[in-house]
């Protein structure tokens, strides 16, 4: 299936790619700022239960289209992500871990159609952690406590996820579809994204506990542009 979309994906750039250059096309610069909102978790290997982190994203810009069809989307923004953990409702047990990045990611803006236009856009995206914050409840952090102070000293536990953050730079790959709303005042894209992490937050050493803790973050984005050239 992912080879299906990923052969569509090559296909579908192409075809646009080929016919603008049939075209004489003026190039365009766009700067804009916008914000939305994220339902997060971290993919822990071995697993962790977890439900969807909810966080807030927003930030700055710069849209270039080069071509008809196509361009070149940069963005710096700031987001809230982290995750989750689900406990049997009966359980005194509560955990919330909000890691807050930089994000900057530079995708390949793909477009159709006039005054409403679908967008795709996808490409690498990395990250900076900026800091973070944790809500535990008392009867999880007597647990950890207990588990910690019994374990042998260098064991990997799985109470490691409830340490700092190990990793500060994160990467991945950024994917969003949606559509965009040309008018007298300015552009307005409305947009879903997904963000599928390539790096971890915490060390996955064979002395580690975790050998995987990427993030995916599922978005739902406004933007406004207004255009420059």
């Amino acid at each position: 299936m992912k080879r299906i979309f990923v052969f569509f994906t090559i296909f579908f750039v192409v075809v646009l790619w080929a016919d603008a250059q049939k075209n004489t096309f003026k190039p365009e610069l766009y700067i804009g700022a916008g914000g939305g909102y994220m339902f997060s978790k971290v993919d822990f290997q071995p697993k962790v239960s977890q439900v969807m982190k909810n966080g807030v994203a927003g930030g700055i810009s710069a849209k270039y289209i080069s071509e008809k069809y196509l361009g070149l989307l940069v963005e710096v923004n700031f987001a809230q992500r982290g995750w989750k953990e689900s406990f049997d409702a009966n359980s005194d047990y509560a955990y919330t871990r909000t890691l807050n990045y930089l994000e900057i990611p530079l995708m390949t803006h793909v477009y159709a159609g006039n005054k409403v236009r679908f967008i795709f856009n996808i490409g690498p995206q990395i990250g900076i952690l900026l800091g973070s914050s944790s809500d535990m409840s008392q009867a999880l952090k007597e647990y950890v406590d207990a588990q910690t102070a019994s374990a042998e000293e260098g064991e990997p536990i799985p109470e490691q996820r409830y340490d700092e953050a190990n990793k500060k730079f994160d990467y991945g790959i950024i994917a969003g579809t949606g559509l965009q709303f040309k008018t007298g005042i300015g552009d307005f894209d409305l947009e879903g994204r997904y963000y599928f992490g390539l790096g971890d937050v915490f060390n996955n050493t064979v002395s580690d506990y975790y050998s995987r803790s990427a993030h995916r973050v599922i978005e739902a984005k406004l933007t406004y542009y207004i255009k420059i050239f």
